[in-house]
């Protein structure tokens, strides 16, 4: 995509409300004060900076983490559709769970209400029941707080527990200069960056009600397509090939890929094409590339590292949305040459 100019202000995540440096930080405060470690039965895995969390659990390990949909669920409440945040919600967890090579088993959602309403409540359910369905895993619980004086409106989150044997764990160690990426396209815009792609439409007179040629459809059921789902593809995949690493191109956009390996570089030469809602949001909003790229995904919503000598043999297992978009140096950015664009860690 190409630079928007200068003709007004251009937009930023921080400026919309989310400072990803300044979260990174938070993190990293909230993080060092997290020391406890079981050190007998049932230790952690130490994946720091990973998509989810591992438990020794014998020849296993335990994988759990947790997500939840964020500002999406403006959008849905606006448009008042919630049945498709549920699938969100379940992707967000689903995606990063198998990430290690961990098949999703079970999940428990958590729904923070100010006044729980039957309707809206029975369309998420609708939702997370499909979306578990899409997953090949079974809701085993979880809990509707009523919290009038915390909440204003509803927040949906939820957690995944995976499994995977120890012997088969995937961490991106084994990730090495020359190995060739594989990406997987997203359905849209997914369930990250919303608050500024929220903050655009709001500043340029936008409702979520008009329609956009362009999209074939209205702003907010744009907005709205659920998160694809990636776990049937992906382990499918691993039970046939030799995987080096996954990334889940969420929250940080293109910069996931640096959670993989210290030291590692990728060189991303071959975009994913990138859904018309991305170049209305970069025009609208005067965004820069820098600012899309780890913002956004951009098209692309997965991706899996494999040996550059077979290649060609995932792609084909994959099928025709899956294409080669880069590889691996030792360069340890992620970069994007046709756009001069390079992100190092935080």
């Amino acid at each position: 995509m190409a630079n928007s100019g200068d003709r007004k202000e251009k937009m930023t995540y921080a400026k919309a409300g989310v400072d990803i440096d300044l979260k990174s930080k938070g993190i990293s405060a909230l993080v060092q004060k997290l020391n406890r470690v079981k050190r007998d039965r049932w230790k952690p895995i130490d994946l720091s900076g990973h998509f989810t969390g591992l438990i020794d659990f014998g020849d296993y390990a335990l994988s759990l983490c947790t997500d939840g949909v964020g500002t999406k669920l403006i959008i849905a409440e606006s448009m008042g559709d919630w049945s498709t945040v549920g699938i969100d919600c379940v992707a967000m967890n689903v995606n990063d769970t198998i990430c290690v090579g961990a098949e999703p088993i079970a999940f428990v959602d958590y729904i923070a209400v100010d006044k729980p309403s039957p309707e809206i409540l029975a369309q998420i359910g609708e939702g997370l029941q499909k979306g578990a369905e899409i997953a090949n895993m079974t809701i085993v619980g979880g809990e509707v707080a009523v919290m009038p004086e915390i909440i204003s409106g509803l927040d949906l989150t939820g957690t995944c527990l995976g499994v995977v044997k120890k012997k088969n764990i995937i961490t991106g160690k084994n990730c090495k200069p020359g190995d060739v990426i594989i990406g997987l396209p997203s359905t849209g815009i997914h369930s990250n960056g919303l608050t500024l792609a929220r903050k655009i439409f709001e500043e340029t007179g936008i409702d979520y009600g008009d329609f956009l040629e362009k999209l074939g459809r209205t702003i907010g059921e744009e907005l709205l397509v659920p998160t694809r789902i990636y776990v049937n593809e992906i382990l499918a995949a691993l039970r046939r090939f030799k995987v080096h690493g996954m990334v889940n191109v969420t929250g940080g956009g293109f910069r996931n890929f640096l959670r993989l390996k210290e030291g590692l570089g990728f060189s991303i030469d071959k975009n994913m094409k990138a859904q018309p809602i991305f170049e209305i949001l970069q025009e609208l909003g005067s965004v820069d590339d820098e600012e899309m790229y780890q913002t956004f995904n951009m098209g692309l919503g997965f991706a899996i590292i494999v040996p550059k000598k077979s290649g060609k043999s995932v792609i084909d297992f994959l099928g025709k949305d899956a294409k080669i978009i880069g590889q691996l140096n030792d360069s340890g950015v992620v970069s994007i040459p046709s756009l001069d664009l390079k992100y190092d860690r935080y």
